[in-house]
């Protein structure tokens, strides 16, 4: 009997594939292969809410600004990136923002017609949050919270509002005024986790009668990990789930994956009923090294004996057969042509705060004005337009002109202490392209004399083989290690971004050329 179903499930799936003309597009409720990271590149601690048949999604961003790229999906596969939701000045202050500090873990959530995002800013005020009628914006001014500690999170309930977060590494509840963010009862530690160092992350919900306490344990590195309390009282006392943690990749069955460093949830419920986890996670690239950031995975869950089960308790794959709760479309291609003859679309960031008027977007293309200030450590609003690499082997390519003096190119940036950038400078009458790399404290030069009286050159970066090459007119000129840029050797929460920048003088960008192989 067993044999028989499986034989007409497999023959009810080619049936719908060929009456479709033999296109990848699956109907809902048919299992389907499920790409992950659903959002690859530089995008950690997701959060998600479900409203009707829409998701909404929004990720860490640190010191880029805009702030806290929300993405909408209706399949649960395909997510688009509709806006940032800290675009304005007035919204968020990263003078002075490295990359250790600024925007950490915002939470989403939707309550009666509103939009609820709320964060840390980290080095910069503490807790806060915004809110919208539309969640592709605009989002309100901060709304300043009393309670600190990282990670804060919401639940509505019964025309209340409650707020978690962590202060000093407990988990810790308390009730406030969600149109003036004033707290209106004394905050008190529900649950400590574990054992496991850094609980944080915390997100409350309710189902079938108990709050659910959802954390992270461990760090977000190779021992980062899930785990889960519950209560029949919003205030305790939580009882950990036996299984705790309910979901790692430090264990023997994902020892051998390259994805790992899995934590930093988000449960929520589909309109088909279906229950499913967001999540963080990393790709390793050239052994246990990753360089690409923290990205956005997703996984099915179950519920057994009043617990939730994520993935059927096996590793993530980045391929993974699921039924999605819609149908879900093939997944586009990411490589772009950027033309810049108006503002950039909502994918491309600034390090903290741009200065506009070092920004142009003309009919012959981007112009940027440096302002003396390089990518390096102690820098304060450095002219460079980047946006996040998302595949490990990545082809950039832009046409530079320099007006004058000064330099100008391609930035390969993770870090303040972490980057690499391949410009063009002038060397008396001629022009030289120079690849500059700093490595913590290491820092190198290599140069390539261009026999041009004109300042302008191809400019291109080919990550490939697990390194980066830089080439000028077709020549390259060096060679540097992903590892280099990894979080393992250079530190930090982020991943790579690349860009057009401009340390001194103007120069002209035709276009950038961003491919993914």
């Amino acid at each position: 009997m067993i044999g028989i179903k499986k034989f007409t499930s497999v023959f009810a799936v080619l049936f719908l594939l060929l009456s479709c003309g033999g296109n990848s597009v699956v109907p809902a409720g048919v299992e389907t292969q499920l790409q992950n990271p659903v959002i690859p590149g530089f995008h950690p601690d997701p959060s998600v809410v479900a409203v009707g048949e829409d998701y909404y999604l929004v990720n860490s961003s640190f010191h880029y600004f805009p702030g806290v790229p929300i993405f909408h999906s209706r399949d649960l596969q395909n997510w688009e990136q509709i806006g940032n939701v800290l675009e304005r000045p007035s919204q968020l202050d990263l003078r002075h923002s490295t990359s250790w500090l600024g925007i950490y873990a915002p939470t989403i959530r939707y309550h009666e017609g509103t939009y609820y995002m709320i964060t840390t800013l980290v080095g910069g005020g503490g807790n806060f949050m915004v809110t919208a009628a539309d969640p592709a914006g605009p989002w309100s001014n901060p709304i300043w919270l009393e309670q600190q500690g990282i990670d804060p999170s919401l639940l509505f309930e019964d025309g209340k509002c409650y707020m978690v977060s962590n202060p000093d590494n407990v988990i810790t509840l308390c009730e406030i005024d969600p149109v003036t963010g004033v707290t209106l009862s004394p905050g008190i530690a529900i649950w400590t986790g574990t054992g496991g160092r850094y609980p944080e992350g915390p997100h409350l919900y309710k189902k079938d009668g108990w709050y659910y306490l959802l954390i992270s344990e461990g760090g977000t590195e190779m021992a980062h990990n899930l785990t889960i309390a519950r209560s029949r009282n919003i205030y305790g006392p939580y009882e950990s789930n036996p299984a705790n943690p309910i979901f790692t990749h430090c264990r023997a069955a994902a020892q051998g994956s390259n994805i790992q460093g899995t934590g930093h949830g988000d449960l929520f419920q589909a309109a088909d009923g279906s229950w499913w986890m967001v999540m963080l996670a990393y790709r390793r690239y050239g052994g246990d090294y990753h360089h690409l950031g923290r990205e956005t995975f997703l996984a099915p869950v179950s519920w057994e004996k009043g617990w939730p089960v994520v993935n059927g308790g096996e590793p993530l794959a980045e391929k993974m057969t699921v039924s999605l709760p819609a149908a879900p479309a093939p997944v586009p291609g990411r490589s772009r042509e950027y033309r810049f003859t108006s503002a950039p679309g909502p994918e491309w960031m600034h390090i903290q705060a741009p200065v506009q008027e070092n920004y142009e977007f003309t009919q012959d293309g981007l112009v940027l004005h440096g302002n003396g200030e390089g990518l390096g450590a102690g820098s304060e609003h450095p002219t460079a337009l980047l946006r996040r690499q998302e595949a490990e082997k990545v082809h950039l390519s832009t046409t530079v002109h320099l007006d004058g003096s000064g330099e100008a190119g391609v930035a390969v940036y993770q870090i303040f202490c972490g980057y690499a950038t391949l410009g063009l400078r002038r060397n008396g009458l001629l022009t030289e392209a120079v690849v500059h790399y700093q490595v913590k404290n290491l820092e190198k030069e290599e140069k390539l004399l261009l026999a041009l009286a004109a300042p302008s050159a191809r400019l291109e970066v080919v990550a490939r083989d697990g390194q980066y090459a830089f080439l000028a007119d077709g020549r390259e000129i060096s060679r540097l290690d992903c590892t280099l840029l990894s979080t393992e050797v250079a530190g930090g929460f982020t991943g790579v971004t690349v860009g057009p920048y401009c340390i001194d003088g103007k120069a002209l960008f035709e276009e950038f050329l961003y491919e993914e192989d």
